[in-house]
């Protein structure tokens, strides 16, 4: 650990280790967005970062450094032995230098800011590395987040020459125009999207409201009332949800085939609350535990009834829960796939994700397909967004006023 500790050994593995995660990155991004093989060097990418840390460490030239270190990454790229190799122009080389050296040299005077030429304290040498940890953390869960977006999204552009002739291609031509669009307008002028957008956002709506109709007073029993065999029901609620649903398939099919509710929309509004209330239940209820006891009794001396005390203090309470509660019901029956494929086989019925699916052929051309995995993502993503923004305003509100 003492000779970690030293700063020119801390310095020069941490920036080696920097410039490998930047080289790969930087070369992937590339890679994406122009379409064009960037294919980065690791050893000579080890090799420049850990001297390119050094010299940030000991500055020997204040900022000058800064802009030398830059040079030298841009100039051995160039020569086409640097941390990114590729089969393109000088052109396309000299922006992923520039990329790549300005992101370099930035990010390691960040991390690196502790670090002196001395042999670092304990707190100094953790400094570093937890700088360092975060910054590869921020990356890593990026890339995993944001290429399959971008790859499915890319995807839906395309058309079918383009995927045949190359499928690792996810540049984006904007010399098409309006016709980049042109799988999205197929979808609904084709393959009756708008309907399918409707009919999952009706199920969707409907499953809410009923989840919450049966949720509340539900969880709030447990959390208030005392009854025979309250702890039971309590510990008992997730159980339901843990069941694995591919157990239940078969008896729900045969069940709808049965009654006749198999291949409606009815089943489906039916079907979907069962698989929430549960989970719906648990976040309630806790969440209803929390809440001052005393307010409600306050509103019991006052006389209100039962219910009245709920409708009018404890709801207002909760909407910072509830709004939790919807949105998270409402993602579950948005994206629900295997009870609407497994009860609709009517076209007319479909919904957004029973509709995807049947996308997914070979008659059908691959772009459609993402393109209606793009229809159903966003939709929901800005719903996400938008709601998460006004619960964290109701938290932050109720946590002043207690």
């Amino acid at each position: 650990m003492s000779v970690l500790r030293q700063w020119y050994v801390t310095s020069a593995l941490v920036g080696a280790l920097w410039m490998l995660v930047l080289s790969t990155t930087v070369a992937v991004a590339m890679s994406f967005a122009t379409g064009d093989p960037f294919r980065p060097s690791l050893l000579l990418s080890f090799l420049i970062g850990a001297i390119a840390a050094i010299l940030l460490v000991l500055r020997p030239g204040g900022r000058l450094a800064s802009w030398a270190i830059m040079a030298i990454v841009l100039v051995v790229t160039l020569l086409g032995v640097g941390p990114i190799i590729q089969e393109t122009g000088v052109f396309l080389a000299a922006i992923g230098a520039l990329i790549l050296s300005a992101s370099f040299v930035v990010s390691m005077e960040k991390i690196l800011e502790a670090c002196g030429v001395h042999t670092l304290t304990k707190y100094e040498w953790e400094d570093v590395v937890i700088r360092f940890l975060t910054g590869f953390g921020y990356i890593f869960f990026t890339a995993i987040v944001f290429i399959p977006f971008y790859v499915m999204v890319m995807t839906s552009f395309k058309n079918q020459s383009e995927l045949i002739q190359n499928p690792l291609d996810f540049s984006l031509d904007l010399d098409k125009g309006i016709d980049l669009f042109r799988s999205y307008f197929e979808l609904f002028g084709e393959f009756n999207f708008d309907q399918y957008l409707l009919v999952s956002f009706f199920i969707s709506v409907v499953t809410v409201f009923i989840t919450l109709a049966f949720s509340i007073p539900g969880a709030y029993a447990v959390a208030r009332l005392r009854f025979q065999g309250q702890a039971a029901f309590s510990r008992g609620i997730l159980l339901i949800y843990m069941v694995p649903m591919i157990v239940l398939a078969l008896p729900i099919y045969i069940a709808f085939s049965v009654t006749g509710l198999r291949n409606s929309i009815l089943g489906i509004v039916l079907i979907y609350p069962v698989t929430t209330i549960p989970v719906a239940l648990y976040m309630l209820q806790g969440y209803f535990r929390g809440l001052p006891a005393e307010i409600e009794e306050a509103g019991l001396m006052d006389g209100l009834g039962r219910l009245s005390v709920i409708w009018k203090i404890t709801l207002p309470l909760s909407l910072p829960a509830l709004a939790s509660v919807s949105l998270y019901v409402f993602m579950i029956a948005w994206n629900e796939f295997l009870l609407a494929f497994m009860l609709l086989d009517d076209p007319s019925k479909f919904t957004l994700t029973r509709g995807i699916a049947s996308l997914n052929s070979s008659e059908i051309p691959r772009q459609h397909l993402m393109a209606g995995a793009v229809i159903a993502t966003v939709p929901i993503m800005i719903i996400f967004l938008g709601l998460e923004r006004f619960m964290t305003k109701g938290l932050t509100a109720g946590s002043v006023k207690g």
